[in-house]
């Protein structure tokens, strides 16, 4: 069994991935991490290209720590970075990599807040053609 753990550097996303540890130890785990050009771009804009390099070291670091988090749970797991926008990557690699299942980690929001800011959970429930376990 192939799950795939969408993560940034969040509380819920650090949780998505002890779940996915804890529920299912003997699986090939995979840690995705997606740089999204607009964040990038902007970042770059406004802080030059040292500050995009700083964002891939994050996300680089990131993995690293959650490579740790994992191991801490006696699992190995693998981990890979995507560039584009975050739920339309994470839908594309279940499809192109043999993912049987997500475990995605969701703030929880609602109402207006939800609207405004959008949900990568929600969009990734509605469009990944696997199950799709979202942990708060």
């Amino acid at each position: 069994m192939n799950v795939l753990v969408p993560v940034d550097d969040s509380d819920p996303a650090r949780t998505a991935l002890e779940y996915a540890v804890s529920q299912t130890p003997d699986a090939e785990i995979t840690a995705l991490h997606v740089i999204d050009p607009y964040e990038t771009s902007v970042s770059s804009w406004l802080g030059g290209a040292e500050f995009s390099e700083k964002l891939e070291e994050a996300g680089a670091e990131l993995l690293a720590d959650l490579e740790a988090l994992a191991a801490d749970h006696g699992v190995e797991i693998e981990t890979d970075t995507v560039v584009g926008k975050p739920a339309a990557e994470i839908t594309s690699y279940v499809e192109t990599e043999d993912v049987d299942e997500v475990v995605i980690g969701s703030h929880g929001r609602t109402g207006s807040s939800r609207v405004l800011l959008g949900s990568v959970a929600e969009t990734v429930v509605r469009r990944a053609p696997v199950p799709v376990t979202v942990v708060r």
